[in-house]
């Protein structure tokens, strides 16, 4: 048995002591006590199987996140005597941009002479631009249809993911790039501001199990550059083969911001309320519905709604379904990717909260339909059960 498959066994060893019924033996321990001090001594990190079984879900939640193939569209126009500000299509990318794409449309609104606004929707998009909106003057009202804990918003994995379902790569233009990159830097910075448990954002590690070399992680040579800059991202470490235990050639481990969406709602909520924010509970079916409105200014942020209110064809519904399992304390990394040798049907991501474990890897375009899937549910299920029984031949990456 070679050096590495014998510490494979005994990183194994390990793990079977945190399953209930499992014998303690004698060189069992022993083991365990030349693991940990492997941990100490490398400063490890110990990754904890997440338990992936029928009886654990607690809920299954589908949210409609709001895709352009041609990315968000962030812009003024004119209706009759109003102004109308645009600030939807996020894709699955709303909890990560709302911060800079509100700031963005706040300095469109500081262009009208009005400093009396209302803002249409009530997720994310909606109440990052108002608070936005009021650190520069401005008296805001909020219309929605919906409110937290009901929004769309509540219902997304919530970790840094500015790039999750929001352009086609042969859409970009060198202006949009600009425009998102502005409001990545903004975003990325407020939200780091926040970290805490009033907000309910925290850093977390998130690894990626592969066994080709990580792309993003060699220099670009192709002309045009990458989405995201590297700034904008915690630093990165690959780990190559030779230094962890697990079944896969790289391990690649990335700092990422983890958002809870029921806290951090709701603290957004009260914040708006605190700074006199007014806040109305109606629905919007035409444009001339907006038109009656006491203010000149608008910001709209209904997201999917913007396919019917405002007739845009181009904007179409990524359906994502999410399991949420019983907490396991243990577990405080998150995970994306498929495990090695899989197909690209076994994508999934995993993201501890502290409403439940969540699970996910699904998008499907073009799909309105808000009823949970009993296939995908099972593909979720299966890929996330191979994922964490491959990682259970590993232990400790030092």
């Amino acid at each position: 048995m070679n050096r590495r498959n014998l510490i494979k066994k005994a990183g194994l060893g390990v793990i079977g002591l945190s399953m209930p019924g499992c014998g303690i033996s004698r060189s069992l321990r022993q083991i365990e006590a030349r693991a940990t001090m492997r941990s100490a001594r490398f400063s490890g990190t110990f990754l904890w199987p997440v338990n992936i079984f029928r009886d654990r879900i607690i809920r299954t939640t589908v949210g409609l996140r709001p895709y352009r193939p041609s990315g968000f569209v962030l812009r003024p126009e004119r209706h009759d005597s109003k102004t109308i500000i645009h600030n939807y299509g996020h894709g699955g990318s709303g909890m990560s941009l709302s911060w800079g794409t509100g700031l963005l449309a706040t300095e469109f609104a500081l262009e009208h002479p009005s400093r009396n606004v209302a803002v249409i929707g009530c997720g994310v998009a909606g109440l990052t631009a108002a608070r936005q909106l009021q650190k520069h003057g401005f008296k805001v009202t909020i219309y929605a249809k919906d409110v937290p804990p009901n929004t769309t918003s509540n219902k997304s994995l919530a970790s840094w993911t500015p790039t999750s379902g929001l352009v086609d790569t042969d859409q970009r233009t060198e202006s949009w790039d600009l425009q998102f990159r502005r409001a990545a830097h903004i975003a990325y910075r407020q939200l780091q501001l926040l970290v805490g448990p009033k907000y309910g954002v925290s850093w977390i590690d998130q690894w990626r199990f592969l066994d080709e070399y990580p792309e993003d992680a060699t220099p670009h040579t192709n002309i045009r550059p990458p989405l995201l800059p590297s700034h904008l991202r915690a630093g990165q470490v690959v780990v190559g083969a030779e230094d962890h235990f697990y079944p896969c050639n790289y391990l690649v481990r990335r700092k990422t911001l983890r958002i809870e969406p029921s806290i951090y709602l709701e603290a957004l909520v009260r914040d708006f309320l605190a700074f006199k924010g007014d806040l109305m509970i109606r629905t919007f079916d035409s444009i001339k519905d907006l038109m009656s409105l006491d203010q000149g200014l608008i910001i709209n942020c209904t997201g999917l709604g913007s396919h019917h209110l405002f007739n845009d064809l181009e904007l179409s519904p990524l359906k994502g379904q999410l399991i949420a399992l019983i907490p396991q304390e243990e577990v405080n990394y998150a995970t994306i990717g498929s495990l090695p040798g899989t197909t690209s049907e076994d994508f999934v991501h995993m993201l501890p909260r502290q409403d439940g474990i969540i699970l996910g890897g699904t998008s499907e375009k073009g799909v309105w339909s808000m009823e949970p899937d009993q296939e995908a549910t099972n593909r979720i299920l299966t890929a996330h059960s191979r994922l964490f029984q491959g990682m259970q031949s590993g232990g400790f990456y030092r």
